[in-house]
């Protein structure tokens, strides 16, 4: 049986998509494609439970691309197609498949055409990896994880940095609300080096602000932002002391790796259900109960208010953090 998994939303999203892949094949015959929007498509080299990865850019000529894509996942004759998106866009790749069994979430604008629909609830206490895995129960029972699958190379390229007892801080966010105030980073990672070497992990574009987390002069502290792939940071991070992460992809990426987790929810709630997964794992949140809080489920740019205090943490707490 061939089956196609939509997922074109953000690199977190995609993490927390896996497990499906792996369920289906636990099928016998089955055959598993995966779509994801081009920039993500890297996340999944190396996954033995996916047969293709089907890539849509969205960012140039998005519409002439989508067109496109439709004609071409119609001429593959899927079985089955799983939208695990709630956007007209995907809804039209998978009416257009014309598979015999469509199924996503009730919330797509095309689930008029789906053959099995499902309610996608935030705030029922599930975590969004076991949202995703009720789309396929009538095929496969049973609770997997998300899973990434850094190669013999990813891990070799960051090797060098295993040398010494380390800890990885991934301080950036896309939404400011969902990023841990930085002037607790900036405390975070002055306690963690005097025990640990520090990597800060994030893209090209965060470089500026790790650099600010890492301090003048702190030679215990490495800014790594630009320089490793997606499954290199996700190598690096299985073997660290302790991963500190937002509510964003790198909780997502130690989550995947089972790597140990520290994870600050300032605006969002780990009861929305996109909360740390590994074995051992820890959640900080604020203590005082703000009627404010949630101010939504995917952060926002600024505070609504103005005073932040959904991220507010005190020197004392922070140094015990820091006592990973």
């Amino acid at each position: 049986m061939k089956f196609l998994i939509i997922q074109t939303a953000f690199i977190g999203d995609v993490v927390l998509a896996t497990p499906m892949a792996e369920a289906l094949a636990q099928l016998d015959n089955a055959e598993v494609h995966f779509l994801v929007r081009k920039g993500n498509e890297s996340l999944l080299e190396n996954n033995p439970f996916i047969n293709r990865v089907w890539i849509w850019n969205k960012q140039q000529n998005k519409l002439r691309n989508l067109f496109q894509l439709g004609n071409e996942i119609r001429k593959e004759k899927f079985d089955c197609v799983i939208n695990l998106q709630r956007f007209a866009s995907t809804g039209f790749l998978t009416w257009r498949s014309e598979a015999a069994k469509k199924i996503g979430f009730q919330e797509n604008p095309f689930s008029f055409c789906f053959s099995s629909k499902f309610k996608h609830e935030v705030n029922n206490r599930l975590h969004e990896v076991n949202r995703n895995l009720e789309l396929l129960r009538e095929f496969v029972l049973g609770d997997f994880p998300p899973r990434l699958f850094p190669s013999i190379k990813n891990f070799e390229r960051v090797a060098e940095y295993k040398s010494m007892p380390y800890v990885c801080v991934a301080p950036s966010s896309v939404w400011f609300t969902k990023q841990w105030p930085k002037e607790n980073f900036i405390q975070l990672v002055k306690e963690l080096s005097r025990n640990h070497h520090v990597f800060l992990l994030g893209a090209k574009s965060d470089f500026d602000l790790c650099e600010e987390v890492k301090g003048d002069n702190n030679s215990n502290a490495t800014n790594l932002c630009g320089k490793l792939s997606f499954l290199e940071s996700a190598a690096l991070m299985r073997d660290a002391a302790m991963n500190f992460v937002n509510d964003s992809a790198p909780m997502h990426f130690a989550s995947a790796m089972n790597a140990p987790t520290t994870a600050f929810f300032c605006s969002t709630i780990p009861e929305f259900g996109f909360g740390p997964l590994s074995e051992r794992s820890r959640i900080v949140e604020s203590a005082e109960d703000l009627d404010c809080r949630p101010c939504g489920l995917h952060g926002k740019k600024a505070c609504p208010l103005g005073h932040f205090k959904c991220g507010v943490c005190s020197d004392e707490q922070i140094e015990l953090l820091a006592q990973c």
